[in-house]
């Protein structure tokens, strides 16, 4: 498996500037969200991964062909890959969702894991689809750092199967953290038990 799992938060969209939730809609990148995509780029190009690999989302594509194009790298998309799937909640403003269904809103800001949004998927079902994803990849590249370019926020869910780092308030937007996050790939990496103890404990 890869050394280390270089992972790319796709640049913001006018949906993540305007406080809406994203889920699966494809937004692409506003003028802010390229300018992400510049900074991610500049932060790569001078030590450039061996590989990268993208989300399906059309920010995420943006992004990665602007970080790729910076670091002589053709990205490749990669399959099962897509964003957490928020149902009707998609579009929507969160305070809207505060506001028209408050108990399913502190329901799912109390603990996601129990609860999915109407016409959604659970988290432990998209955290299982992501990891299956991130086995593939993986298994593909014996060493070396390999990049993944994904949107918000399926960026928390990689990291904390990689390496165990809080998902903290998913709705929350992300503008002043870094990027891009180098993550080590340890060789006893199970990311499937992190899952289910996860789940177990609610």
């Amino acid at each position: 498996m890869p050394d280390h799992l270089i992972v790319i938060r796709s640049g913001a969209t006018d949906y993540d500037r305007q406080g809406r939730i994203r889920g699966t809609l494809d937004i692409p990148l506003c003028d802010a969200g390229r300018s992400d995509a510049a900074r991610a780029a500049e932060l790569l190009a001078a030590a450039a991964p061996d590989a990268i690999y993208t989300s399906g989302s059309a920010c995420a594509i943006e992004t990665s062909r602007i970080v790729g194009a910076a670091c002589g790298l053709r990205p490749r998309r990669l399959a099962d890959m897509h964003n957490l799937d928020q149902g009707l909640w998609q579009g929507m403003l969160v305070d809207e969702i505060r506001r028209k269904q408050p108990r399913l809103h502190r329901q799912w800001q109390d603990n996601p894991w129990a609860v999915a949004p109407p016409e959604g998927e659970l988290l432990e079902e998209a955290c299982e689809r992501v990891e299956n994803a991130l086995e593939k990849l993986v298994r593909r590249h014996p060493s070396g750092r390999v990049a993944l370019v994904v949107p918000q926020p399926l960026d928390r869910i990689v990291r904390w199967l990689v390496s165990g780092e809080s998902m903290g308030d998913l709705w929350h937007h992300e503008a002043e953290r870094p990027p891009v996050d180098v993550l080590p790939v340890a060789a006893q990496w199970k990311p499937s038990h992190r899952r289910r103890t996860q789940t177990a404990a609610g």
